[in-house]
């Protein structure tokens, strides 16, 4: 007769379990994004992401505890991702030139690719950062994203291609703004300036703007 360890037996049923409640949990977050990134904090309702995640509203109170919370939640995953994704990129190990115009060139296909995260930030400015202000993981990524920056602007300040003492916050939020402001405006843009602007032609364009303007602001 085959004896069955109990604590192999408990540990079989834990796991599907665990899964269970992981996959929950990223559907809800995964159906939250899509909903604050259309309609905002204010306009999202928890029905709509539990509708969307196959989920109910008890389970997003039990693992979120409220809207803001798991808004919280996703705009951290948010940063957390293209922080992440910045740091993959390994720019320690390329010439500064080189190293500075890949990221411009990462932050515009990111911004391209992933159209929820400018309208998240939106949102996120119009209730004054408050959920930021609270999270100390974006906090830690972003302080590692800067000191990134701020080696490479060393390293080609060093080797007598970068001009001295540019400070790398200032410089972080230029490569955003010349993508961000572009992006979010592009509605408005077009029928002002009488131009396609989300053109293959128009990106490609703005793309090597944006790398000659970060280029004049910090090159000899």
């Amino acid at each position: 007769m085959t004896t069955v360890d109990p604590d192999k037996a408990v540990e079989a049923t834990r796991k599907p379990r665990v899964r269970d409640a992981e996959a929950t949990q990223r559907r809800i977050l995964d159906a939250a994004k899509k909903e604050f990134a259309r309609k905002g904090l204010g306009g999202a309702r928890v029905d709509d992401i539990a509708e969307r995640a196959k989920a109910n509203k008890r389970m997003i109170y039990h693992y979120f505890e409220s809207k803001e919370s798991l808004f919280q939640r996703v705009l951290e995953d948010a940063y957390v991702d293209i922080r992440t994704a910045e740091q993959k990129l390994e720019l320690d190990h390329l010439a500064p030139k080189e190293a500075l115009e890949r990221l411009v060139r990462f932050t515009w296909k990111y911004y391209l690719d992933n159209p929820e995260f400018l309208t998240m930030v939106n949102s996120e400015n119009l209730h004054k950062a408050r959920h930021l202000k609270k999270s100390k993981v974006v906090q830690v990524m972003s302080r590692r994203f800067v000191a990134m920056v701020d080696t490479i602007l060393e390293r080609g300040a060093k080797q007598g291609v970068f001009r001295e003492g540019i400070d790398p916050v200032q410089l972080n939020i230029t490569i955003a703004a010349i993508g961000y402001y572009y992006l979010t405006n592009r509605f408005t843009g077009a029928i002002i300036y009488e131009r396609d602007l989300m053109s293959r032609e128009s990106l490609d364009t703005r793309l090597q703007f944006n790398i000659d303007t970060i280029m004049r602001l910090v090159c000899k």
